[in-house]
């Protein structure tokens, strides 16, 4: 099967349309710079699903004013290269202009106990902008199923609360951090961290390794288990370190299958995030 290159809404819609009535699809929502994470969330679909889409866009509504969106690493040879490699359908990638029709569209805003809070405390806004991307590529796809890693711990969340609250038949697929083989958690961003701060990224995996052996000697004390990590997290800017249920509400003590311990840290200038499911 060739993958098809598409980048309008309209050739989107119409290929959808002419898929036989029992096919299956998946799709996975992406911003380019595609990596090994990503190629794990279209093996997830492979597996699962007769047609994968995958959509390649960096959303512009989703960025910040101080935020790196014109820096934003984009090769969209190299990504259909890898999404042809993988068995991939379709590969959607459009521009701005092409999903954001007029500057006075309708928007919609996050949640407020989830959307305003840790990424959305510090990325004014950006929560609004993921749920505007997401609803129109589920719309435009009408997939069965949509691939998110579990790096993007908030992000899951909330896109899950978006398909519950607006009652989309689209069913969210959690897939598992891909880390490299030094711990690090894949990120597009990555490529911008020097040999030497990749080495102090390694703090943050360190710091959630301290909280996952802790727990397994029977720590449950969310408190004790933080600054357990802040040990391994020394000289990292740390944005946030928090221990949240999945509602993103602070708890006192772990509950296992429903906690979350969440880390963001600059190294120099890049964001990084990485979390641990309890």
């Amino acid at each position: 099967m060739k993958t098809l290159l598409i980048q309008t809404t309209k050739e989107l819609i119409n290929y959808r349309n002419s898929l036989p009535n029992d096919s299956i699809v998946g799709l996975v929502p992406t911003m380019g710079a595609l990596h090994n994470g990503h190629k794990s969330l279209i093996e997830h679909s492979r597996k699962t699903d007769s047609h994968t889409i995958v959509s390649v866009f960096v959303n512009p509504t989703q960025f910040g004013q101080n935020e790196d969106f014109s820096k934003y690493p984009r090769n969209i040879d190299k990504d259909f290269k890898l999404c042809e490699e993988s068995g991939v359908a379709v590969v959607f990638a459009p521009s701005a202009n092409e999903m954001y029709l007029k500057n006075d569209e309708i928007t919609l805003r996050a949640p407020k106990n989830m959307g305003y809070i840790y990424e959305g405390f510090i990325r004014e806004g950006h929560f609004d902008g993921v749920l505007s991307i997401v609803l129109k590529l589920l719309h435009l796809s009408l997939p069965h199923h949509a691939y998110f890693g579990q790096k993007d711990a908030q992000q899951l969340l909330i896109v899950k609360r978006l398909v519950q609250d607006t009652f989309l038949p689209t069913k969210i697929i959690p897939c598992p951090t891909q880390r490299d083989p030094d711990g690090l958690a894949m990120s597009s961003r990555n490529i911008y961290l020097s040999d030497l701060q990749r080495k102090e990224a390694l703090k943050i995996p360190a710091g959630l390794s301290r909280i996952a052996k802790a727990i397994k000697e029977g720590e449950t004390k969310t408190s004790i288990l933080i600054e357990l990590a802040k040990i391994e997290l020394t000289n990292l800017d740390v944005q946030y370190l928090d221990i949240c249920d999945y509602n993103l509400n602070s708890i006192t003590h772990i509950q296992k299958d429903s906690s979350i311990a969440l880390i963001a840290a600059k190294v120099g200038q890049t964001r990084l995030l990485d979390n641990l499911w309890i």
